[in-house]
């Protein structure tokens, strides 16, 4: 597709791989999981393509001059998995009434519940042009821009897109100089709670952060065993495949974090990060043995430990997890938004988005009660 205006040109790519890598990485910026790096790793591991039903799609803008001025990781999806905004009712209604929900257009960081920019570039109503016009050219039921940042969701909403809300649970920084300065701040019921928690968790292990070059390929086999056991607990099949592990950690580097939990130097569990400016982000978990609380540990309580010795802002660990709030990680709400060209699935989508966002705040409003801060309740 191509579509002038002023000299814009919007088109489809076949895939981030194949594009420049400084010229995409030069509109991301330094969020990880939009970088060429992790996109093409998804790629060219085969994580998505052919056979997934996630058929890569980034929609592009260029200026007169072949420029890269815009873009968007897009893809085509055939179904709604790994998504982690669940649109599933939205097919059934549709198909009900006699249409076909897939293809959708989705942009995302497929299997990423993490929230950053996805109009990437200055020109962000000219790439939300684009999306709209391959959504209806193409004839597919809708368009979908999930775990937004601020600024593009603002961009949605002012071309009139539906805004949808959810709830995470992220850590954040406080100024704290330790572990302990930031358990400070905890009532002394939650303190004993969580120093109990890691006492137990690492009786008998060696707790290892692993970095960059110092994660090698045994320790990729470990990870990716854990990855495949929670995966196939959780979804069915693992979404990643094993050369994905090896891609990133081959193309991103020190941007890569694991903590890997070993028991007479045989590792039984791992938690694995990536780094931003400012953020920590706790990605894929697994285990093949047991231990109480060893899941807290090197998802929670060692990212927090790392993130403050390490002078970053904050921690988020992943969707999902009432328990985070015990443990000091506070309910954010998450944005996404979605283009649906048809006016009456449009209305009955927006009355359901109405109601759903009013529970959202209500439940972050109780959420925030529940914290364990000392200022925000009493002894």
């Amino acid at each position: 597709m191509a579509d002038r205006e002023s000299e814009i040109i919007a088109m489809i790519a076949s895939g981030v791989s194949g594009l420049n890598a400084r010229a995409w990485d030069r509109l991301a910026g330094d969020d990880p999981f939009v970088t060429h790096a992790f996109l093409s790793a998804l790629e060219d591991s085969h994580s998505v393509g052919p056979g997934t039903g996630w058929t890569p799609a980034p929609i592009l803008v260029e200026d007169g001059e072949d420029r890269l001025i815009a873009a968007a990781p897009a893809y085509l999806k055939t179904h709604s998995q790994g998504e982690y905004v669940f649109d599933h009712g939205w097919a059934d209604a549709w198909s009900r009434a006699g249409g076909e929900y897939y293809p959708k257009l989705q942009v995302s960081v497929p299997f990423t519940p993490v929230p950053g920019p996805r109009l990437l570039g200055h020109r962000r109503q000219q790439l939300l042009t684009a999306i709209e016009a391959v959504t209806v050219e193409h004839d597919m039921s809708s368009a979908h821009i999930t775990f937004l940042d601020d600024a593009g969701a603002a961009e949605c909403d002012r071309r009139g897109w539906l805004i949808r809300h959810g709830v995470q649970y992220h850590w954040f920084n406080r100024g704290y100089r330790s572990f302990d300065g930031f358990l400070g701040e905890l009532r002394h019921s939650k303190r004993k709670t969580i120093r109990k928690e890691r006492a137990e968790a690492c009786r008998g292990l060696d707790i290892l952060a692993l970095r960059g070059p110092e994660i090698g390929p045994a320790e990729w086999d470990a990870m990716w065993g854990f990855y495949q056991d929670t995966g196939s607990r959780k979804w069915g099949r693992p979404y990643l495949t094993r050369e994905f592990f090896d891609l990133v950690g081959e193309r991103m580097g020190d941007a890569v974090l694991l903590f890997l939990a070993c028991r007479d130097d045989h590792p039984i569990a791992g938690a694995l990060n990536f780094i931003g400016p400012d953020t920590l982000y706790g990605r894929y978990w697994g285990c093949t043995e047991e231990v109480p609380f060893l899941h807290f540990e090197l998802c929670y309580y060692r990212a927090v430990e790392w993130a403050i010795e390490h002078g970053l802002a904050s921690v988020q660990a992943g969707a999902q997890g009432e328990h985070k709030v015990a443990r000091g990680y506070e309910p954010v709400i998450t944005t996404s938004a979605h283009f649906i060209p048809n006016r009456s699935f449009r209305n009955a989508i927006a009355e359901f988005l109405q109601a759903e966002r009013e529970g959202v705040a209500a439940e972050v409003e109780w959420l925030r009660r529940e914290l364990p801060y000392r200022a925000s309740s009493p002894e």
